[in-house]
């Protein structure tokens, strides 16, 4: 196999349409609605459409922190560079290292659902064995894991494909339960308000399964340095995203409400949108959204192998996790040594995972771990952009309230989402959510020791960031990348 230590990411890959598929893709619509809604509904009942307005404000705010500081900083491992050279690189490190452990644990959890969903197509109660959807699973993990490696292109096409199914389903489905006339309530508009909800414990609740449903939209910014005009086209991407993913997540939220009963939801808890296309096209509707979120389940394990791949490729680059993670393949200009690393390390635990338990179980704990993470490097990117754009912010209305106000609120919400969740997670889940951060201070700690430049860090000053557009070579493209100047030509 061809590899070379000096290569970098192929630039210039992907469009701005590219970007806003894998930001759509990385949410996974419906995925996030199938494991996700009986379990919020659970939580906070009727409020739940609620839930997801009042959780995607915030999460707005992280959109804005990524494209803010992506303007400035274009590198693949995207909040471990930012919040590196603005906070402390050790809190850089502990962000990059929270999103290769949760897209890491998420690709095992992911994809139990991609075998048991591929299996129902079939026979419901093949689904039901853990252990052939455990084999069914690792073989679309195989798969998705082949066609990252070949690289930006082909990975493009096939969520194109994947990602264009499923969103073409859900409109379909959307547009159906609008004309459905058997319902089990009428909507009401407090829907979406607080008065549902069971004071600040019950909003909270909520809150942290509704943050679940968001997370994977900043995959466009691990793709940054592959993109053309990278440093608005990945921003805009993922706050495009986001806003496709919550009109989705309420339209079928509200769907649920209206149409199904809770007894309906709560004897279907880890199949709700099949149950929802049965009850508004009996027959065909149950099966047409089963393949919705299988395609889902597998598009956003696409999403996330690009995520931790990337993430591990700048760590390597940088020297702050072993220098063979940043070898780029000569032939497909994919970091080829992370996809292998990260293929191996995946596999095992999958196997691994079909001792715990059930599917359910093991996405439980998993899910809730995640959380845990996603919070940390969410959180800290939100105060990176105040830190970076911070002589910037009072001089217009639009710094200070994109680039400043609301991201920092982004950021709070994130720590308040974490400090809530201790106290309502298994000891189970905070092991592993944890547990798993605790983990990455031994390679921070080593590579810190061996002197990493990045641990001596180039400071990130939005004031002061070099606007240039130039053409890079192969010899000093990468190191040009940390002057803050453009990758794309």
């Amino acid at each position: 196999m061809s590899y070379s230590r000096g290569r970098g990411l192929q630039a210039n890959v992907l469009s701005t349409f590219d970007t806003v598929v894998m930001a759509v893709a990385g949410s996974a619509p419906a995925y996030s609605l199938a494991a996700t809604t009986a379990v919020l509904v659970g939580a906070v009942g009727l409020a739940s459409p609620a839930a997801l307005l009042y959780c995607a404000i915030p999460m707005l705010g992280i959109a804005l922190a990524f494209s803010y500081l992506g303007r400035i900083d274009v590198n693949a491992g995207a909040s471990y560079s930012w919040v590196g050279r603005t906070l402390h690189p050790f809190l850089g490190f502990i962000s990059g290292w929270a999103l290769v452990i949760s897209a890491t644990i998420f690709m095992v959890a992911g994809s139990l659902p991609a075998g048991s969903m591929t299996l129902a197509l079939f026979d419901e109660k093949l689904a039901e064995s853990t252990a052939l959807s455990t084999v069914v699973g690792a073989a679309w993990f195989l798969i998705m894991l082949f066609v990252v490696l070949g690289g930006a292109r082909l990975t493009v096409r096939a969520q194109l494909i994947m990602s264009g199914v499923e969103l073409a389903i859900l409109a379909l489905f959307a547009v159906l339960a609008f004309f459905h006339t058997g319902n089990a309530r009428a909507f009401d508009w407090s829907w979406l308000g607080f008065s549902h909800f069971d004071g600040m414990a019950g909003f909270a609740s909520g809150a942290l399964i509704a943050a679940f449903y968001y997370w994977g939209w900043d995959v466009t910014s691990n793709l940054s340095e592959e993109t053309r005009n990278s440093r608005r086209t990945t921003g805009l991407a993922g706050l495009i995203g986001v806003g496709i993913v919550f009109l989705l997540f309420e339209v079928f939220t509200i769907a649920v409400n209206v149409i199904l009963s809770s007894k309906q939801i709560e004897e279907n808890d880890a199949n709700v949108l099949a149950v929802l296309g049965e009850e508004i096209w009996p027959g065909w509707g149950g099966k047409l959204l089963i393949v919705a979120v299988m395609l889902s389940t597998i598009a956003t394990l696409e999403t996330t192998l690009i995520q931790v791949t990337r993430s591990l490729f700048a760590m390597g680059r940088d020297r702050t996790m072993p220098a063979a993670l940043g070898r780029v393949h000569r032939r497909w200009n994919t970091p080829w040594v992370a996809i292998v690393v990260v293929g191996a390390v995946a596999l095992a635990m999958f196997i691994a995972s079909n001792a715990l338990g059930s599917v359910g179980d093991i996405l439980s704990d998993a899910i809730s771990a995640i959380g845990l993470q996603i919070a940390v490097y969410y959180g800290l990117a939100g105060l990176a952009v105040v830190v970076a754009y911070r002589k910037m912010l009072l001089k217009s209305p639009a710094n200070f309230l994109f680039g400043g106000l609301w991201p920092l609120c982004g950021a709070l919400f994130m720590f308040w989402v974490f400090v809530e969740s201790l106290g309502e997670l298994s000891s189970a889940a905070i092991t592993i959510g944890i547990g798993g951060l605790a983990v990455g201070l031994v390679p921070m700690l080593w590579y810190w020791r061996q002197g990493s430049d990045y641990y001596r860090p180039a400071k990130l000053d939005a004031s002061r960031a070099v606007e240039a557009e130039y053409v890079p070579d192969e010899q000093d493209a990468h190191a040009r990348v940390y002057e803050g100047l453009s990758t794309d030509f």
